[in-house]
């Protein structure tokens, strides 16, 4: 009798829990604009959010595979219908249970092989580039001989600039941003106006060999950006003044060509090398400071830790405005 009451009470328990697992509620699915789609139709009042994604698909017939968010009484439908409307609502409810769906943005990354856009022009490889201090402009050098000035902000070229009879293989603008020196593979020098694209003076000629970097001297030490450095395959380097056109010094000591030069807030020069070697000098005289050894192989490129407010001069990020307003010198 006893083992009779207990399979009649495990067949009760079984029977409430199969209720309990197909209880169902009305629903209608309802755009953001307050369009209804379909008829109302019943759904499992457990049913979760990515099930409701594929119900959802298959009555509004998304075949654009959109996804959406769920919304019941203004409240998002996160986890499952049930915890979401509470069974209150569930209970309750005598009319179908209207689900508003809204389109989410689909955020598609693109690889990074990917360019959003070129600027055409140059004949033949582009071998440097190089931003103005104020970030407006481009310049870029290449193998067809010629410097190319770009307006980045309309992506257009302005002015192509011809001097050079060998491949451009070097760029370094002024910091106040008002010239554009160019080394070549002739081991020449060129001063380039950006506003105007057109030369400013001679050719600054001297070394034997190709170019390899150019450097202007940071602006707190020559506001006028009056000298310029240029380091060469012939092992020198030669200090400029591009005020009077000549070769204000020339620096040796390396025993192979120089790959880099830079010119420091301290008014010292970085020179690196393919003798493994970096050498430090003094600006204003050219007197040897330092050697600094230790690389198995070539030293092609140095990095100093101010180049990012020499790059800049006397540009301050903070005032920094879309639209591009013409600074003039008071002095003038």
């Amino acid at each position: 009798m006893p083992k009779r009451k207990l399979n009649e009470k495990e067949e009760s328990n079984a029977q409430e829990g199969e209720q309990k697992e197909e209880r169902r509620i009305q629903c209608i699915f309802k755009s953001e604009n307050g369009e209804t789609d379909g008829s109302p139709f019943e759904l499992p009042v457990d049913i979760s959010k990515d099930k409701l994604q594929l119900v959802c698909d298959a009555v509004i017939k998304n075949e654009e595979k959109v996804p959406y968010a769920f919304f019941v009484n203004g409240e998002e439908i996160r986890d499952t219908l049930l915890k979401t409307v509470g069974e209150e609502v569930i209970t309750k409810t005598e009319t179908a249970v209207e689900i508003v769906y809204q389109p989410q943005a689909v955020f598609r990354v693109r690889a990074v092989t990917r360019c959003t856009s070129s600027l055409e022009g140059h004949a033949d490889a582009v071998l440097y580039v190089a931003f103005s201090p104020n970030g407006r402009h481009l310049a870029s050098g290449s193998g067809d001989s010629t410097v190319r000035l770009w307006d980045i902000y309309t992506e257009t070229p302005q002015f192509r600039c011809k001097g050079h009879q060998h491949w451009v293989l070097c760029l370094a603008w002024s910091p106040d941003g008002r010239k554009l020196a160019s080394g070549c593979k002739g081991g020449k020098v060129c001063l380039w106006n950006p506003q105007t694209g057109k030369e400013i003076c001679r050719a600054l000629t001297g070394h034997t060999d190709y170019v390899s970097t150019l450097a202007w001297k940071p602006l707190h030490l020559d506001p006028e950006c009056r000298y310029l450095a240029s380091s060469s395959k012939d092992r020198t380097v030669r200090i400029w003044d591009v005020m009077t056109f000549k070769t204000h010094m020339v620096i040796s000591g390396h025993s192979a060509h120089i790959s880099h030069v830079k010119w420091g807030g301290s008014n010292l020069l970085y020179t690196a090398s393919h003798d493994r070697t970096i050498k430090v000098w003094r600006a204003s005289d050219g007197v040897f400071c330092r050697n600094l050894d230790g690389h198995g192989h070539w030293v092609n490129t140095l990095a100093l830790s101010t180049d990012y407010v020499m790059r800049t001069g006397a540009f301050d990020p903070a005032d920094a405005k879309i639209v591009h307003e013409e600074v003039t010198d008071s002095r003038e």
